[in-house]
């Protein structure tokens, strides 16, 4: 199965249907997209990486392939990258471990 089958290629033409259907949201979003990834305390290359990180972590596609680029042309190493996502593997990894919690007290319940 390729992803074309699970997932519409990302276009112009189907973010500018999207955008149509609420631009009011889509412009606020825009600006609040642009205003996180600004230079600020952190470098665009370190809120990329993080970015990157987090696109594994909730695992959206296009997030991944689209930080992923921001994040070289921001003059990421592809080991910087690699090393953002065995971060995001091990904090996924740590948070279903951290949640075992929950059934542990579920399972003390009986």
């Amino acid at each position: 199965m390729k992803n074309e089958d699970l997932y519409p290629i990302a276009s112009k033409e189907l973010n500018d249907k999207k955008a149509a259907l609420a631009p009011n949201n889509i412009k606020a979003w825009r600006n609040f997209s642009k205003t996180v990834f600004e230079e600020g305390a952190l470098s665009q290359k370190t809120k990329q990486l993080i970015a990157v990180a987090s696109a594994h972590i909730t695992q959206c596609p296009y997030c991944i392939k689209a930080h992923t680029k921001q994040a070289m042309q921001k003059g990421a190493s592809k080991e910087e990258i690699m090393e953002a996502i065995w971060i995001a593997a091990e904090m996924r990894a740590g948070a279903a471990y951290a949640h075992a919690g929950i059934a542990m007290d579920e399972m003390d319940k009986s």
